[in-house]
This record gives C-alpha cells, sequence and structure tokens, in this order.
C-alpha cells in the first residue's frame, strides 16, 4: 500500500508546526519519504524490488489537492495511459489550470504547464486524455489503426463523454473522435 501525500492532509489534526514536526520525525525514521518539497510518500514495498517509486499519477493528485488546481495529463503521458504508445516518458507532463512548474522526483520530471481554459476544459476525464493524446500524435499519425484500437478499447460509457465533449477538440481531432465513436466509419 503507498500513498503520496501533503502536510495539507493532516490540516485538521493539529498545527502548521505540529504536523511538520510530526512528518519530519517520521522521515528521520523511515516510515516516510520527502520526494519534493511539501511532498511525501509512504512507500509501497515489493518483495523483490524494494521500495518503488510513486506512481506519476499518484503524485499528480496530491499536488492538484494540495493546490486546488485541475490537472490534464498531455503528450507522450497520455499517449501512454491510451496504450497508444509504448514509450514511458521521463518528463510527464499536465496541463494545468495552476502555476507552471517542475517537480522533480529522482530522475523523473512532472511538469505542469499552465494552458487556455478550452484546453482545461475536459480536464481529468477520458475525452481530455484522448484529444491531448491524438494532438501529440498529430493527424498525419492517426490512421485507420490508431482508431480500432481506441474504439476496443473504450467502454459505451466512454464513447458518450468523447460525443459530449467532442466541440472542445480541434477540427481534425474532432473528426477522429467521431470515427472511434460512430461505428462504421473507420
Amino acid at each position: 500500500m503507498g500513498w503520496v501525500f501533503t502536510p495539507s492532509h493532516f490540516g485538521d489534526l493539529g498545527s502548521r508546526a505540529a504536523v511538520e514536526s510530526a512528518l519530519r520525525h517520521h522521515k528521520q525514521a523511515g516510515i516516510i519519504r520527502q520526494l519534493a518539497r511539501g511532498l511525501y510518500d509512504y512507500p509501497r514495498h515489493h518483495p523483490q524490488l524494494g521500495v518503488l517509486s510513486p506512481s506519476d499519477d499518484a503524485v499528480a493528485k496530491a499536488l492538484a489537492g494540495r493546490d486546488a488546481i485541475r490537472l490534464q495529463p498531455s503528450g507522450a503521458y497520455a499517449a501512454n495511459l491510451l496504450g497508444l504508445s509504448t514509450q514511458v516518458p521521463t518528463k510527464v507532463v499536465f496541463l494545468t489550470d495552476g502555476s507552471s512548474r517542475t517537480v522533480q522526483i529522482g530522475v523523473r520530471q512532472i511538469i505542469l504547464k499552465r494552458t487556455t481554459p478550452r484546453q482545461m476544459a475536459t480536464a481529468g476525464r477520458i475525452s481530455g486524455t484522448l484529444i491531448q493524446a491524438l494532438r501529440w500524435m498529430g493527424a498525419r499519425h492517426v490512421d485507420d489503426q490508431i482508431v480500432e484500437v481506441l474504439r476496443r478499447r473504450l467502454s459505451d460509457e466512454d464513447k458518450q463523454r468523447i460525443l459530449k465533449d467532442m466541440r472542445y477538440a480541434p477540427v481534425w481531432i474532432a473528426e477522429v473522435l467521431r470515427r472511434i465513436v460512430q461505428p462504421g466509419e473507420a
């Protein structure tokens, strides 16, 4: 069991100084790790591999909760989440309605890039991840095979959500989304 958290998760348990003192004590005891400034985890342990790193999504979720921001996976990371790319990026990009910054966790970087309200309109939904993945791939690289993979991978519920969110996509991506959600048009 692993968990990524920030001091704000414990704001109701005591003063800021008391929470920071407790976190410092647990860190020194080796119970928790400090991943970055104001970001900690209770690490997962694997019998053969030992202590595991937290997932990028777990880190992003903790940051979003702490900073009261929305995040949307973008670029190669979005494509990887959808199974459209086997590339596992060392720089994971999330679009945000908060401020831009980079969080370094070991050799990995989680990059938060401030973007427009239109690009954040579908944040946190499968349609948003799909729009960002297709944008990263580019129109020239989206063929019938990609459309078919997505058609099979997405649930009927996902497809209904995509239909509602299609208006937020650029025209060429909206056409691809239409092919994905409407059978017989691949």
